[in-house]
């Protein structure tokens, strides 16, 4: 029985049902749809403590051990004044645990990305700083990556996202579905 891909989503903002979260969740039902498990970190879940400030709590090791097993990960980010929201690129340092990992960071994970503004200018440059970001973490951004403009009337994005997903579930099979699995981390740290 071949391995089912863990996709890990990260997105939305402290607003229940916002755009990129309603987004962010239409990329895991695809991704579920076509036989992948999935697990969602958006919205509340994702207020995290400002990276480096505290040792990691409960809450924050559960993300960092989610995204240890990933073989996928989807990031949805609002477009706030041109750039990721603070939460979203909050919750990204902490794949900083992940550093000292056999496979660190983001290595070998594909990562698609979804950006959420009201303008075209706005998400254009959110989608470029998710790359950047993405790229420095050692991921594999999709070759789409979706913009969708919520000033926009039934703006969801429906044929773009199934797209995107399709390739993290390519990439991930093609980078070893499961492999995931075997990444333990080489040792730990503690933040101060």
């Amino acid at each position: 029985m071949a391995a089912r891909p863990l996709i890990v989503g990260i997105g939305g903002t402290t607003r229940n049902g916002s755009s990129s979260e309603q987004l962010l969740h239409r990329a895991l039902a695809a991704a579920q749809a076509a036989g992948a498990d999935t697990l969602a970190f958006s919205g509340e879940g994702l207020v995290f403590p400002i990276y480096g400030t505290v040792t990691p709590g409960a809450a924050e090791l559960a993300f960092v051990e989610a995204l240890r097993r990933a073989d996928g990960v989807v990031v949805a980010s609002p477009g706030y004044h041109g750039s990721v929201s603070g939460m979203v690129k909050n919750a990204l340092d902490y794949v900083e645990e992940l550093r000292g990992d056999i496979r660190p960071y983001l290595e070998g994970r594909p990562v698609g990305l979804i950006a959420a503004a009201a303008g075209w200018q706005a998400g254009g440059s959110t989608l470029q700083h998710l790359r950047s970001i993405v790229h420095a973490l050692r991921g594999w951004p999709t070759p789409l990556g979706v913009i969708a403009n919520s000033s926009l009337p039934d703006c969801d994005c429906g044929d773009q996202i199934a797209l995107m997903v399709n390739q993290v579930l390519n990439f991930a099979d093609a980078f070893g579905v499961g492999k995931a699995t075997m990444a333990a981390p080489l040792q730990s740290r503690n933040v101060a």
